[in-house]
């Protein structure tokens, strides 16, 4: 493989210290990182290169398991790191870049742009400019990606005029968990499940991410989004698409998105009427948090006193197709709920005449559950004869732990997609035509409440807004009020 530079910009920031520098130094740590890769910091601080050593020194011994510290790995893979100081905005400071990047030879070259979005084009046509990139270059886009359907069609046309559809990766890192992963070998490597993978096998799906912080001093950037744009418009629908697309020829990267893409199209549309219905969104207010006060979210930092932006989002949706017609899917997410979970429960269809005695209500047998975390398990529910004289039958599972079930390591979602960036594997990446579909269909469900009044208020360590429950059903949730 051609020697490559990793350039993170951002590389400063809490993202970079909290989540990609420590994924890479996880590689580096396994030998997954080739001998010749460098990565190169890039910020407005004004740090020279020891000053940025010792912040990274500091961010892996507070985000790197004390075990897999040491000093031996540290200084090895402190010798792949470089920082530069640059203002994304200023065209002369890319030639302090570029002279830093010549130095290295040439080597193959990636852009990771932990930014907000606004920034990716001047970056990008910045790095153009500069004489930066070539047919090898790689770009990172963090999500989200733009704030509606024409900001994200601005950035996908002036990106794309820089670098190809080939070389844009689009990330999130939900698709790097293992278990989303493990998704696909549940799917389509188990005829078991896929004779009941549709409308005739399953009566509902309901994927959940529940969060218990808050906007974590990010009160700024979560007026801007909300709930909807940071969460469902990308993780959300991209599990969605997952669990509902058709077997792909192969799992090349053009044979999945292809069938992810199929998925997005055929969202049944919500309009005014169907968002009234089908829609709940909150905003949480103060509360209790493993029994410590927590304040609303209007109290929070940078955030409007009369901030309609939602903190929470349940959402029942359909698809228009042959195989899951008439089957709902129950998106929610939310912060400063009770519990931190994600998961997702696909309930079965009941047998159609119980001669136990089972009440047709009962969902507590004959569903799948995928957690994503906290622990990432599968759980198979199944009912069964309980012990005893009498014929009474009671839900078990078969439980599979991804900790205890293999011996071998599991790669954090970051340090996977990392290294399929660095291999060039662009399966678990959205595509352009993805990202647009996905907005289509966001965007009329967002303008839609901004003719609403505010979102239902929520007591900060509750389960969410009641109409939530209202909308997916008390008896068919087994995450948004878990």
């Amino acid at each position: 493989m051609k020697a490559q530079v990793l350039v993170i910009f951002g590389g400063t920031g809490d993202l970079a210290m909290r989540k990609l520098l420590p994924a890479l130094y996880q590689n580096h740590r396994e030998g997954a990182l080739a001998d010749g890769m460098r990565i190169v910091g890039v910020g407005r601080e004004g740090f020279d290169r020891n000053a940025y050593l010792a912040k990274v020194c500091d961010a892996l011994r507070q985000f790197v398991p004390v075990d897999d510290f040491d000093d031996a790995h540290w200084a090895i893979f402190s010798s792949r790191l470089d920082f530069v100081q640059l203002d994304a905005l200023i065209s002369s400071d890319y030639e302090r870049l570029a002279d830093t990047l010549r130095v290295q030879g040439r080597p193959a070259r990636i852009f990771y742009l932990a930014t907000p979005s606004e920034l990716f084009i001047p970056i990008c046509a910045e790095l153009n400019r500069a004489g930066l990139v070539s047919v090898t270059s790689k770009v990172v886009l963090e999500k989200p990606l733009g704030h509606d359907l024409i900001s994200a069609r601005h950035i996908n046309r002036e990106v794309g005029t820089i670098f190809s559809e080939n070389q844009i990766y689009r990330i999130d890192h939900y698709l790097g968990k293992e278990t989303v992963q493990n998704l696909f070998a549940l799917r389509f490597g188990n005829g078991l499940f896929e004779r009941l993978w549709n409308r005739d096998g399953i009566r509902d799906v309901q994927i959940t991410i529940a969060e218990q912080v808050g906007v974590e001093g990010r009160g700024a950037f979560y007026e801007r989004t909300g709930a909807m744009r940071d969460m469902v418009q990308n993780h959300l629908l991209q599990l969605l698409c997952i669990l509902a697309m058709e077997p792909p020829l192969s799992l090349e990267a053009d044979a999945v998105r292809d069938e992810n893409l199929k998925v997005l199209r055929s969202l049944k549309p919500l309009g005014r009427d169907e968002v009234v219905r089908q829609t709940v969104r909150g905003q949480y207010t103060a509360g209790q948090m493993h029994g410590a006060p927590v304040a609303g979210y209007l109290d929070e930092p940078d955030i409007h006193t009369d901030s309609r932006t939602e903190t929470f989002v349940a959402l029942k949706v359909e698809l228009n197709n042959w195989r899951w017609a008439g089957v709902p899917f129950c998106l929610c997410t939310g912060k400063r709920l009770q519990s931190r979970v994600a998961e997702i429960v696909v309930n079965f269809r009941d047998v159609p005449h119980s001669v136990f005695g089972v009440p047709a209500t009962d969902t507590r047998g004959n569903r799948l559950v995928i957690r994503l975390q906290p622990d990432e398990s599968l759980k198979l529910y199944l009912m069964t004869k309980a012990p005893g004289d009498e014929m009474t039958v009671r839900p078990v599972s078969l439980n599979l732990e991804f900790a205890t079930a293999f011996s071998t390591s599991r790669r954090d979602a970051y340090e996977r997609l990392l290294l399929d960036v660095i291999r060039g594997r662009l399966t678990l990446f959205m595509r352009g035509d993805e990202l647009d579909a996905a907005w289509q269909w966001i965007d009329p469900v967002i303008q839609a409440w901004h003719e609403q009044d505010h979102p239902e208020p929520y007591a900060a360590g509750s389960a969410g807004p009641d109409a939530a429950l209202a909308l997916v059903g008390q008896g068919h949730v087994a995450s948004c009020d878990a």
